[in-house]
């Protein structure tokens, strides 16, 4: 029988039925009680729209650019783990779609197709994502990989120095390849299109890392490296070390505070990511919206800021324009359309948003995407303006040695 797919939402209901429960979890899930994974989408529905009649819309445009480069829809796919795994050689499906579409993809470092995967099946240029580790060697020769693909941006993810505790990935016993047990089995068996699909790639586990970083050869040892390396003396500082191995624009992903976006752009950044890893990291953090507009006033003028976590629409999309972004990224939204019908549904869920966005746009009396404001916005539950004033000095961390490689 055929599906009608209206929104996100029928995406998402149609990977829920395709993808094995122990990956389909991964994404769709938050951190210990999920409250903020929650409250990204709540607090965007809580803005309503100011709608306007009687406003010439015949020349409605999506376009934009992103750090210099048009696009036809100020949106980024952000950067998700284990997307080969919702659908075999996921990266490389959504990087295609995502050209197709004329946004930017951006690769996980924990990605399953590897860097030169994605870059030999893809004819424009691609954004990667960097978590920082101990193994510094290995981190220098991932950058040094990046470019070598042709990578035109650098996402630099910081809040990662420790993972936010997931309970569903706990009871699932998640591992990359998947543990052979009783539960995982009857889970992938029961979905055999997944199961066929799966054994005809050889990419089923982590692509830049297995095989390239020290002491990491299979599932086993992976873990236990990435027990051992997330880099928690990571700090400002060290964002020179960064530099000095990369030319292209850097992206610093992970923000949720006005003195670390200054920090931010401070320390070289050419834009920032508001963002509190989709509600995955620390539970009980504010909604990545709630904080947007504070940090927008705060840094006005000093590079683009992009927003994530909770956009699963067109209007969500205006929601967040208005409030102060300049581009969003969106993880879960696509990775829906990826797990329900491959890369003909990351096309879908671009197509949906695109749409949704030019009629929500034409009904709030609006025609290009520079004109959102928060006037666009009826009511607000939170201030525009930070405490301080936008002319308060940068508080920057004191100096501290740059750790040397090795």
């Amino acid at each position: 029988m055929t599906r009608t797919i209206t929104c996100i939402d029928d995406l998402q209901q149609l990977a829920r039925r395709r993808v094995p429960k122990l990956f389909y979890d991964y994404i769709d899930s938050g951190s210990w009680t999920e409250s903020t994974y929650r409250e990204n989408s709540g607090d965007l529905a809580r803005l309503h729209f100011r709608q306007r009649v009687g406003c010439n819309v015949e020349n409605i445009t999506t376009s934009s650019t992103v750090l210099g480069t048009p696009v036809s829809l100020p949106l980024i796919l952000a950067p998700t783990g284990l997307a080969g795994m919702i659908h075999p050689d996921g990266e490389i499906l959504a990087a295609r779609a995502a050209a197709a579409a004329g946004v930017p993809y951006t690769l996980s470092t924990v990605s399953i197709c590897s860097i030169e995967d994605v870059a030999a099946r893809l004819k424009q240029p691609f954004w990667f994502q960097l978590y920082m580790m101990k193994d510094r060697t290995f981190i220098a020769d991932l950058i040094a990989r990046a470019d070598a693909a042709g990578c035109s941006t650098l996402v630099l993810t910081l809040d990662l120095p420790i993972q936010g505790q997931r309970h569903k990935d706990i009871r699932n016993g998640l591992s990359v390849p998947p543990t052979l047990t009783l539960s995982s089995m009857l889970s992938m068996l029961s979905h055999p299109r997944w199961c066929a699909a799966m054994l005809k790639t050889p990419r089923r586990t982590f692509g830049n890392i297995v095989g390239y970083a020290k002491g990491v050869n299979d599932t086993l040892g992976f873990a236990d490296w990435v027990s051992r390396q997330f880099d928690r003396s990571f700090s400002w500082q060290d964002i020179d070390w960064v530099r000095q191995r990369w030319n292209g624009k850097l992206v610093i992903k992970g923000v949720m505070d006005s003195d670390d976006a200054r920090q931010a752009f401070a320390a070289g950044a050419d834009a920032i990511v508001v963002s509190n890893h989709g509600g995955r990291q620390l539970d009980g953090a504010p909604s990545s919206i709630s904080v947007l507009a504070r940090i927008a006033d705060q840094v006005a003028g000093r590079g683009e800021i992009i927003m994530d976590s909770g956009i699963r629409s067109g209007q969500d999309m205006v929601r967040a324009l208005a409030m102060g972004a300049d581009s969003l990224m969106v993880g879960r939204a696509f990775l829906y359309g990826l797990g329900a019908l491959g890369e003909e549904g990351v096309t879908l869920s671009l197509t949906l948003l695109r749409k949704e966005l030019e009629a929500t746009m034409a009904l709030c009396g609006v025609t290009r995407i520079a004109d959102l404001t928060p006037d666009n916005i009826v009511d607000y539950p939170w201030p525009l303006r930070s405490e301080r004033t936008s002319s308060s000095p940068v508080r920057l961390s004191p100096a501290l040695p740059i750790k040397s490689e090795g």
